[in-house]
């Protein structure tokens, strides 16, 4: 039976990967925050809880680790998290012998990405370009866009009180779209597969052009979204360039960073490695959309 540490275990994705895990029979440790006892709560009866953080001094993570198999990182956050955090995790993890580390990237093709694409895609970039060397083999799990983001106001696709689904690009583009429990179940499976250590795997719940995303939601929903272009690849590049400019919110033109990696192609997932995993049942766009929109959810 293997023992795989979590980091980032009380957020939503690391919550996910742990039932994940304890469904295929894994043993769980669990790194939780001092204080943090509702989130120590959720985790139930069956995790072991270690108390740190994974900035916490790389010896006292190493004690921690000690006796795993593999660690998973969920953890989300800026520079201080995703690349020091990271790195301190992996020094820790060579200290303990751990030989197998699944970085916390769950994205679009940030392998595929530039510098300078993406301010959170760099930030996974440079934590990799850091961890080049070590004897602990990572497993990057790439997925594409989470649907549970992209169906959140915040993110400007959608607008169910308005009716209006709103895209830029020519909407013919092909987008690899996940759900968080999909990507969980793929990330134990492979955190509990050693032939993973050292490669990337790419798996996604659905591809669709956004046009082909527009239709999945209107028939899982059983709503009429009238479609609305804001412009091309160009114009979407353009007006990211102008909201750095002027200083506005990050997150406006953060959010805007994603889309663009989804309608100009380059953050497309190629291959996809789905067919590895064929106990895993992905849930396409439409059916997560007549779930979301279901009375009862």
């Amino acid at each position: 039976m293997s023992t795989v540490f979590v980091a980032g275990a009380t957020g939503t994705l690391g919550r996910l990967v742990i039932a994940s895990l304890q469904r295929r029979g894994a043993t769980v440790r669990a790194l939780v925050r001092p204080g943090n006892t509702e989130g120590r709560r959720a985790l139930g009866q069956d995790v072991e809880i270690v108390e740190g953080d994974i900035r916490d001094p790389a010896d006292r993570l190493a004690r921690a680790l000690e006796g795993s198999d593999v660690i998973v990182s969920a953890v989300q956050g800026g520079a201080d998290v995703i690349i020091d955090g990271q790195a301190n995790l992996l020094s820790a993890a060579e200290r303990a012998g751990v030989p197998r580390l699944i970085p916390s990237d769950f994205s679009l093709a940030i392998d595929r990405l530039d510098h300078g694409d993406n301010d959170f895609a760099d930030l996974r970039k440079k934590a990799a370009e850091s961890f080049a060397g070590s004897p602990v083999a990572t497993t990057s799990v790439l997925c594409g866009a989470f649907l549970e983001v992209l169906n959140q106001p915040f993110y400007n696709w959608v607008d169910w009180r308005a009716g209006t689904f709103s895209y830029w690009g020519d909407g013919d583009q092909p987008v690899d779209f996940s759900t968080m429990t999909d990507t969980a179940e793929w990330t134990a499976e492979a955190a509990l597969d050693p032939a993973t250590a050292g490669r990337t795997v790419r798996v996604a719940g659905d591809v669709l052009t956004v046009k082909e995303l527009h239709q999945a939601m209107e028939r899982g929903s059983g709503r009429r979204l009238q479609a609305r272009r804001l412009g091309g690849v160009r114009e979407l590049k353009a007006e990211i360039d102008r909201l750095q400019a002027d200083g506005a919110d990050p997150f406006a033109w953060l959010l805007l960073q994603y889309t663009w990696a989804m309608v100009s192609g380059k953050g497309k997932l190629d291959p996809l490695d789905n067919h590895r995993y064929p106990g895993v049942r992905p849930t396409g766009a439409e059916e997560f959309f007549r779930q979301a929109m279901s009375p009862s959810a």
